[in-house]
């Protein structure tokens, strides 16, 4: 069994993937084992995995005016546990980058998870990441408009990226109707982490 501290090692060091992806493997995820909120996104982009920090990009912006939270506090992993899918970039496809490895999910996530003591809401960002967490095989779209079956535990997310600028006009209801309530239960659940609570 391990300890928080050997499989926050243990996955430093992973070369589970060596071979199978485009670069030596370079795990990127912040582990906040004490966190109330984790968010479950997809793979480390290309930038990402050049500046070894998740989210901190474009996508990360928008991410974090969604949650209404500042930059510090998206980082502290006191706050926010960040857990992709795949914990290093799997590369470039045709249309964007890969799917996230599966190795990784499969050998990482459920040890990982469990360590996670303290969770009251997971962000689930993508539809692999939907898949996985929710045993969903709805599109992207219909998980997301469906989104108070979950709540308030989980929370199925569009990605944030610029790349779907056009999903975000062409659903103005995910502003509307999903955002307000989701800043709400951030603000709530961060209220009570900082105040000891």
């Amino acid at each position: 069994m391990h300890t928080k501290a050997s499989l926050a090692r243990d996955i430093a060091n992973c070369q589970l993937c060596a071979g199978l992806l485009p670069d030596p493997p370079k795990p990127i995820l912040q582990l906040g084992f004490g966190a109330p909120i984790l968010i479950a996104g997809q793979a480390p982009g290309r930038l990402t995995r050049v500046k070894g920090l998740a989210f901190d990009d474009a996508s990360g912006d928008r991410l974090r005016a969604w949650l209404g939270v500042t930059r510090a506090q998206f980082y502290n992993p006191a706050l926010f546990s960040i857990l992709p899918m795949g914990f290093c970039y799997p590369g470039a496809g045709q249309s964007g980058d890969l799917a996230p490895r599966p190795e990784c999910a499969a050998h990482w996530r459920r040890q990982v998870l469990a360590q996670h003591e303290s969770l009251a809401l997971t962000l689930i960002i993508g539809q692999y990441a939907q898949q996985w967490h929710l045993h969903t095989q709805a599109n992207l779209t219909d998980t997301v408009k469906n989104w108070r079956a979950f709540w308030p535990t989980s929370l199925p997310l569009p990605h944030p990226s610029p790349r779907n600028n056009r999903w975000l006009k062409a659903n103005p209801w995910f502003s509307q109707q999903v955002l307000p309530p989701l800043q709400a239960r951030v603000k709530q659940l961060l209220g009570k982490q900082l105040s000891g609570g």
